[in-house]
């Protein structure tokens, strides 16, 4: 629920679902990518492998998880055809998961896409209650507050170079926008950058109003009434959960909107549902909104574009017209011989 690429619609996946695990396709279990060592398992949340070609198979051990081109090597299109060509040159910039990819929580297993926590509490009748949606699924839980859910859902996409740095607790925040539980490294002009899609968690967390950081709760526990979850007061949880830290309280709370963003790599599709080229390479496609750098089909400058046009009018005009005299000549030609 979580991850959104990761649910149990992968212990028997259709090829749909994931063409590497499902028994249809590859047949691939977890290992053959996480190949531990005394129960360590590769595959990490802080400094992911977006790229590899060290190992060419899988099953060979290492501290890092296997990439993409450590099995399909970084030309896997076919290399003599135009099109293969040109997608093998987009492996510099775009991951491989990007195109292929198209949507994740696939199979009928939706994934938490909004968790609002300020909404936590409630009560009906004096009791906690829950609402679920027309699929059965908790949209309200006095213990953990609003939810939102999402199918087949499009991922967002940045420019990621593999690095996640986490806001920890005592870090400061900027209340007044979006705060980022973490944040992705890279970008357009960095190399060894690539175009990612993700996952864009969003919801509403605690935090201390005069200090300026995410503040932690006490959710459960047996004993007292500061628990979260036995009497529903959030002042007595969030004393109690920061009575815990290091850090001092104020004892004046708020809740802000925060965003996580989870790398997308499983549920990989098979190659006939591979994103086309309009799906990007057009003004409202998928990389609407990445910024910093010129895409074709997406972006384009008016007097530039008029200029290109009339030069290549004027091009197709002069091969049409030697054409043309070519022919007449050789005509005249024929005839005075």
């Amino acid at each position: 629920m979580k991850h959104g690429d990761l649910s149990s619609a992968l212990l028997d996946a259709s090829r749909h679902v994931d063409v590497h695990m499902s028994p249809e396709g590859a047949g691939m279990v977890c290992v053959d990518c996480h190949v531990g060592n005394r129960h360590e398992w590769p595959g990490s949340r802080y400094h992911g492998t977006i790229s590899d070609t060290s190992r060419q198979r899988p099953g060979m051990r290492n501290t890092d998880i296997l990439a993409c081109n450590s099995c399909h090597t970084s030309a896997p299109h076919e290399a003599l055809s135009v099109k293969g060509s040109k997608l093998n040159d987009h492996i510099d910039r775009v991951a491989c998961q990007t195109c292929h990819i198209p949507e994740f929580a696939k199979g009928g297993v939706a994934t938490k896409t909004w968790w609002d926590w300020s909404t936590a509490g409630k009560l009906k009748d004096g009791k906690p209650y829950s609402e679920v949606d027309e699929n059965g699924r908790d949209i309200y839980l006095t213990i953990k507050g609003d939810f939102r859910w999402g199918e087949d859902v499009v991922p967002e996409y940045e420019f990621w170079d593999g690095i996640v740095e986490y806001t920890l607790l005592g870090d400061k925040i900027d209340p007044s926008g979006i705060v980022g539980i973490n944040r992705i490294g890279g970008g357009p002009d960095q190399p060894g950058s690539l175009i990612f899609p993700f996952k864009r968690m969003l919801g509403k967390q605690a935090y201390d109003e005069i200090n300026q950081y995410l503040i932690q709760s006490n959710v459960y526990g047996p004993e007292g009434d500061t628990a979260l979850w036995s009497n529903y007061n959030w002042d007595k949880a969030l004393s109690a959960g920061m009575a815990g830290s290091d850090l001092p309280y104020s004892g004046k709370f708020g809740f802000v909107e925060t965003e996580m963003w989870w790398p997308t790599t499983h549920m990989v599709a098979p190659a006939n549902e591979a994103l086309k080229c309009s799906a990007c390479h057009a003004r409202d496609g998928r990389l609407a909104k990445l910024a910093g750098f010129y895409l074709p089909g997406r972006d384009g400058f008016t007097l530039t574009d008029r200029i290109g046009l009339w030069l290549l009018a004027m091009t197709l005009a002069g091969v049409a017209l030697h054409a043309g005299l070519r022919i007449l000549s050789r005509r005249r030609d024929n005839r005075e011989g």
